[in-house]
């Protein structure tokens, strides 16, 4: 049997999530205000598995192993790993920077030494899904027990060259020693990380395009990176070759995009209360004629006959914990949509919906009760339309592609 490294951290999986969410709130359109982020998660981890709304470019799912496996492979000692790294991962921000034409979704290009969460975080949570890590422990665990990875992969060797003096070779498949990162993970270009690009080899894009079928089976992002040219599109219900999306796939999407459709008008509607508590006449406006809008551009038919028992079943997983209180909330108010005939902004019982829903998800800090949380508002926040990462797998989906298509030196 083969030895696998497989440290136990029940913590990884909520520590990424945790650094993401406080990623979110410095991008006002971002932040999940009526505590829908479980749904809106679950849609898009089932749509396109690994990404993040934090996440840049395509490449950096090999410069992090890169770096990773440089310092497995000069054997640095766990008190220096992690301090290493760091150096290391800012040290690509130089190269990256001075690209000319490419330098978009550079990590630390303005903020430079200040920068605080470097690419790893951002990308750790990606690489397991994609089978690009190996080893299931977080990144800080995996820091400190790197000297462990060592001795392990010592032993090892040590054990099957015993055991070859002797002749008494077994199932050599038990003597592979314990990886932190896929087997074919492709090389880093001699001079790394000096002259770092984003430009994908034909063979990086081919190994990641392979690491999402395998990883991925089943989502949206595997499809079109096997079926699709990337398409320059708002959301994905609009791509080009929607119609020849698996079936399964576009009932997902049906789903995804009537719930980004209703729930943008709860936000709307929260950004006009708030706008009315402060007594911004300006704000009000703004958030009346937004919402105006949202309202006449509704797909009522489809919201008429949306099945949310269904969408429950669809959206249901262990990692994605929808409370009883969030179904209730989001059914009361595509329940107060579907009976509104245009004075949804002005319904007592819709406002008070919205207000009662941010009072208990913040308590104190709720902005209709606290003052100075009030003033610390905006004046917009999470008003954009819920595209579930779609903005960033374009990226992705870009870069693949160009890298699918280059000849090779």
């Amino acid at each position: 049997m083969a030895s696998a490294l497989g440290w136990l951290d029940h913590d990884a999986n909520a520590q990424a999530k945790t650094l993401d969410i406080l990623a979110l709130f410095q991008q006002k359109e971002s932040r999940d205000e009526l505590g829908i982020g479980a749904i809106r998660d679950s849609f898009a981890e089932q749509l396109f598995p690994g990404t993040s709304t934090i996440q840049t470019r395509l490449r950096y799912m090999l410069f992090v192993p890169w770096i990773y496996q440089r310092l497995e492979n000069k054997r640095i000692s766990a008190a220096n790993f992690g301090i290493q790294a760091d150096r290391d991962e800012r040290a690509l921000i130089i190269p990256l920077s001075k690209l000319e034409e490419d330098s978009a979704g550079t990590f630390g290009k303005n903020s430079r030494e200040k920068l605080k969460r470097l690419p790893s975080s951002v990308y750790w949570s990606g690489l397991r899904r994609w089978g690009i890590r190996e080893t299931s422990c977080s990144q800080e665990e995996y820091h400190r027990r790197v000297d462990e990875l060592y001795r392990m992969r010592r032993e090892m060797n040590e054990r099957e060259y015993q055991e070859k003096n002797r002749g008494d070779m077994g199932d050599t498949s038990s003597y592979k020693p314990p990886q932190s990162w896929h087997s074919s993970l492709p090389a880093p270009p001699p001079n790394f990380p000096n002259g770092a690009t984003f430009a994908l080899t034909r063979q990086e894009a081919s190994f990641l395009r392979d690491r999402i079928q395998v990883s991925c089976k089943g989502s949206l992002l595997a499809w079109l990176t096997l079926h699709s040219e990337p398409a320059d599109v708002s959301s994905p219900w609009e791509h080009p070759d929607y119609a020849r999306f698996p079936d399964e796939l576009k009932e997902l999407l049906t789903h995804a995009r009537l719930f980004s459709y209703a729930m943008h008008g709860a936000a709307l509607l929260y950004n006009y209360l708030l706008a009315k508590e402060r007594a911004d006449n300006d704000l009000l406006s703004q958030h009346h004629d937004s919402f105006v809008a949202w309202f006449n551009a509704l797909p009522r038919e489809d919201i008429a006959i949306w099945s949310l028992d269904h969408m429950w079943i669809l959206t249901a997983g262990p990692d994605y914990s929808i409370s009883q209180k969030t179904r209730r909330f989001v059914e009361q108010w595509i329940d107060l949509i579907r009976q509104a005939s245009g004075a949804l902004l002005t319904s007592k019982e819709a406002c008070a919906l919205i207000r009662a829903r941010e009072i208990a998800l913040k308590g104190p800090r709720s902005r209709f009760k606290n003052r100075r949380a009030l003033e610390q508002w905006s004046g917009s926040a999470g008003t954009l339309r819920l595209v579930y990462r779609w903005n960033n797998v374009q990226i992705v989906l870009k870069d693949l592609a160009q890298g699918l298509r280059r000849e090779e030196c």
